[in-house]
């Protein structure tokens, strides 16, 4: 039996038309993709979402014709709702519960949200049970025990490290097959390999989105005044590539893959669904019939 590797793919709400014209071509033209992946989810929120994290939002596509989208390709929809700083009046947010509340009435494909929160874990698991749990990466797992413990947890069905226990191959080869099976590596992070500032860079993002007042944290890593650049994270030591899947993670266990992208632009997802799920000699035809498609602007 073949393994597949399942992508989890950004900007659900962000870059909804690029995904309107992408998900036909990738069901109609399955010739032009690896047979080896398939999208696994897309994940992403609206703007003013206080519950939201790891990114500040800019989503404003509406949420029943995103819903409608993925029920209709079959395809899990995941609410990032990763504020690591909520407290409990936070959590009767009439646009967050309501948000909840419809991505839960799911048709045939279970939904899930992204959470960082433990507050908002029991709040969810006894308000919206039939949303599946994702233990985030704003949690920044880098201890590979408290990792393990992580994936030990019966409430999250994934987890997602910190991209710098990537190549812990020795460990990671380790975990048991259920544990294997929980987690979702992020392939295609620039942040600094050794910065030690993330935590702090994603709690002013949850402070910005909870609406409360805070200095905006400046990022020192070198390069940092660059901002993404997909050729800077080819080079990060954490970073995943095509070849590490299929020839690594894939013969190891893993299946899950993450790729990250939530306020990069649709120029830049574009890329990332050519470089992760293209074949080669079909980058073009992929290229032309979304940068032909009067609908979508990507530049």
């Amino acid at each position: 039996m073949k393994k597949q590797a399942y992508y989890h793919l950004p900007g659900l709400f962000e870059f909804y038309e690029l995904y309107r014209i992408f998900l036909p071509l990738f069901r109609e033209h399955r010739e032009y993709f690896y047979d080896w992946c398939e999208i696994g989810s897309i994940y992403g929120a609206p703007s003013d979402c206080i519950w939201g994290g790891g990114r500040t939002s800019l989503g404003e596509a509406d949420p029943r014709k995103v819903l409608a989208l993925m029920q209709e390709y079959k395809i899990s929809a995941r609410l990032t709702f990763s504020n690591s700083l909520l407290r409990e009046e936070h959590l009767q947010d009439q646009k967050c519960n309501a948000l909840c509340a419809l991505f839960e009435e799911n048709k045939g494909v279970q939904n899930g949200v992204i959470i960082h929160s433990d507050l908002l874990l029991d709040y969810l698991q006894k308000k919206y049970p039939g949303l599946y749990l994702v233990s985030s990466t704003t949690k920044v797992l880098t201890n590979f025990r408290e990792f393990l413990e992580e994936t030990d947890r019966e409430e999250f069905c994934y987890v997602v490290p910190d991209f710098r226990l990537n190549k812990r191959f020795e460990q990671l080869n380790q975990m048991n097959a259920q544990q294997k099976a929980k987690v979702e590596f992020l392939c295609n992070e620039c942040c600094w390999f050794g910065c030690k500032d993330r935590k702090v860079c994603y709690e002013t993002v949850s402070r910005k989105n909870l609406g409360e007042d805070c200095r905006e944290h400046i990022c020192t890593a070198p390069g940092a005044e660059n901002g993404y650049l997909f050729s800077k994270a080819m080079t990060n030591p954490g970073f995943i590539s095509v070849k590490d899947i299929k020839d690594v993670y894939l013969p190891m266990g893993f299946s899950n893959f993450k790729i990250e992208g939530r306020g990069l632009g649709s120029a830049l997802i574009l890329e990332f669904l050519l470089y992760y799920m293209t074949r080669p000699e079909y980058q073009i035809n992929v290229r032309e019939k979304i940068y032909l498609d009067n609908m979508l602007d990507l530049l």
